[in-house]
């Protein structure tokens, strides 16, 4: 039997700030270099006029916009995704180098019509070396895959943006990314999450974590810090219920309530081995991102949570 054909894809990549120039540059090298080739590299930049003209001038063969929406990554990623026509279409964020057999890892399982998304392996890359006290299971606060997500592919509530593709019809119909949710300045919200939540929701369909397709995620030395850690944290216990108070009815949390179940046999075990600081570091990040989802949680019952509309 003939092969069944690859769909068209396109990779977008958002970036904002004249700083990331070098990484950017890297992340577009790594784009190029895949073994199955996007159809389209497209560029969008958020709200920052001169990097879109260097862009334009100083990095041929891609595609260069200019955020069509509210300064964040959310309106940056939706302005790429509207403006390809691919069926397909994968996100990198500037800050990574992706394995050249990356985009090929995550087209695959789209030859089941019910993945409506894929993500694959972040592996962390440390400008400094990792702190002693950083715990497996919370590198997703450093932007990296952590202990306990699948080894094999498999099928997953959620993966991350900055190593993701998606049906680009079914990204489309509920919207896109929610504007105004998710990352910006000091604000750190699950603008993935929220947004593979409504897909799965969308006719059914699921996604599939496919830990062989690698990228690798820069992490400065500024996010090695131990403050760093503690104020991710609570930020993300913070956008957690923020997230929730999106889907009221659904059973948003259930992921998250299953991760810390499992958090108290992973500082056990650390003590265990003797891994004292990373039995700390389990700990501190409970508290942190508890604290954060109590301070929302109140937060939210006194203002009232703000309707945030999806791009339609």
């Amino acid at each position: 039997m003939p092969a069944t054909p690859q769909p068209r894809t396109s990779i977008v990549i958002p970036t904002h700030s004249e700083q990331r120039w070098n990484s950017l540059v890297r992340t577009v090298s790594t784009a190029k270099a895949q073994t199955y080739r996007a159809e389209q590299i497209v560029v969008v930049v958020d709200h920052n006029t001169p990097f879109f003209h260097r862009i334009r001038r100083d990095l041929p063969g891609v595609t260069v916009l200019e955020n069509r929406y509210g300064q964040g990554v959310s309106g940056n990623r939706n302005t790429g995704a509207l403006h390809v026509t691919t069926p397909i279409v994968a996100f990198l964020d500037d800050d990574i180098a992706a394995d050249e057999h990356w985009l090929a890892r995550l087209i695959a399982p789209f030859a089941d019509p019910d993945v409506v998304g894929t993500g694959g392996w972040i592996e962390p890359a440390w400008e400094v070396r990792r702190p002693r006290w950083m715990p497996d299971e919370f590198l997703w606060a450093v932007g990296g895959s952590y202990a306990g997500m699948p080894t094999v592919t498999s099928p997953i509530r959620n993966v991350w943006s900055a190593s993701m593709v998606v049906r680009r019809d079914v990204f489309t119909a509920v919207g896109g990314f929610r504007v105004g949710f998710g990352k910006l300045g000091g604000v750190n919200r699950p603008e993935d999450t929220e947004l593979c939540i409504r897909m799965s929701a969308f006719k059914g369909g699921h996604w599939m974590y496919v830990p062989d397709a690698v990228i690798r995620h820069e992490v400065p030395a500024s996010r090695s810090t131990f403050s760093y850690f503690v104020r991710r944290c609570y930020a993300e216990g913070r956008g957690k219920v923020q997230m929730a108070g999106l889907h009221e009815g659904g059973e948003t949390l259930g992921a998250e309530r299953d991760y810390l179940w499992s958090l108290p046999k992973a500082m056990l075990r650390n003590l265990g081995t003797g891994r004292l600081r990373q039995a700390g570091g389990v700990f501190a990040g409970v508290v942190a991102a508890g604290f954060g989802g109590v301070v929302e949680t109140v937060a939210s019952r006194r203002a009232g949570r703000p309707e945030l509309e999806a791009v339609r």
